[in-house]
């Protein structure tokens, strides 16, 4: 069967490119600077690439960027491998549900967000909820920088949880005792790694899919289950005074993570833009991923041809190969 199959991509690609339906154009595919993201981002270059023969290149950007450049449709930026929402519902409402520039794809796996610490140091210190945190003993335990604050990373620049993150800290009086810290993901990762292996307190924002779970013995502090009456976030792009005007008092909702993509590659390459529709990937897959890229210092795309190999067939699926 599978000679057929690559038969049938070749035929398909050779009479649409006959006909000029499909562009020779190089497609970009953004790289965002989170675990999950640089996995998503080498998967899908793959495939592009060696199934459906389409030259794709990785490029850095931000949230902002990579959607502003969906939207141009200009070839600039094509293809968010990892949207997550709720998070950034601000930018899908804009280009997907009003510009009508921007898809998502119909399969998406699950997610979440929470704030954690190293199991140790929070079973020994009765730690189990994030207002165990709002404490100057607590904060005490914490303030590995000695300016006499607790310290809580609170998620990188430029991601929309890291707006949702600090004002979550603020109203549930984590502020009140703690400095909140913006750092790049590797950073943070440094700094659990450093107090895990001291023995010291440390509070961070954490999520799924990612390799801390398999890296550090940490432990996920409760939060009140998320509540839409008591959770009402404005991100910068909806209100200039979003952090005044923004309340988040409970957990955030799972998430759900879809690949978006320019609408512009329906007719560019229209092979591309009918796989993206149909990817769908679940979270155990891309926490290995994760696990593969960062841990193990493999490249994305090693790691993507190994797992394509084992799944040809859910990825012939994607291609609508069977």
């Amino acid at each position: 069967m599978r000679p057929i199959k690559t038969l049938a991509i070749t035929a398909t690609l050779a009479l649409t490119t006959a006909t000029g339906a499909i562009a020779q154009e190089l497609v970009r595919i953004a790289e965002p600077n989170w675990a999950s993201g640089r996995a998503m981002a080498g998967l899908i270059k793959v495939i592009v690439e060696d199934s459906l023969g389409v030259e794709a290149e990785l490029v850095p950007g931000t949230n902002a960027v990579i959607f502003a450049g969906m939207d141009r449709g200009k070839g600039e930026i094509d293809v968010h491998p990892d949207v997550w929402l709720p998070n950034q519902s601000n930018f899908t409402d804009e280009y997907v549900d009003t510009n009508g520039t921007v898809a998502l794809s119909g399969g998406s796996y699950e997610g979440f967000s929470a704030f954690c610490a190293p199991r140790e140091f929070a079973e020994a210190n009765n730690i189990r909820t994030v207002f165990d945190l709002a404490t100057p003993e607590v904060a005490a335990l914490m303030d590995r920088d000695g300016d006499g604050m607790g310290d809580i990373w609170v998620g990188a620049p430029g991601w929309a949880s890291t707006k949702i993150n600090s004002v979550k800290v603020r109203d549930y009086g984590i502020t009140n005792f703690f400095s909140p810290i913006e750092a790049e993901e590797e950073v943070a990762t440094a700094s659990i790694s450093d107090a895990l292996n001291k023995g010291e307190g440390y509070a961070f924002y954490c999520y799924a899919p990612h390799y801390n779970w398999f890296v550090f013995d940490m432990v996920r502090l409760e939060e009140p289950d998320y509540d839409p009456a008591n959770y009402d976030m404005k991100q910068p792009a909806e209100d200039a005074n979003w952090f005044e005007n923004s309340r988040v008092e409970t957990a955030d909702e799972p998430k759900t993570i879809h690949v978006g993509y320019s609408r512009s590659l329906e007719t560019r390459t229209p092979t591309v833009a009918s796989f993206l529709a149909n990817i769908d990937m679940d979270t155990e897959t891309v926490n290995n991923f994760t696990f593969e890229i960062v841990v193990n210092e493999r490249s994305s795309e090693e790691v993507a041809r190994e797992w394509i190999a084992a799944n040809q067939e859910i990825v012939d699926g994607w291609l609508g190969l069977n």
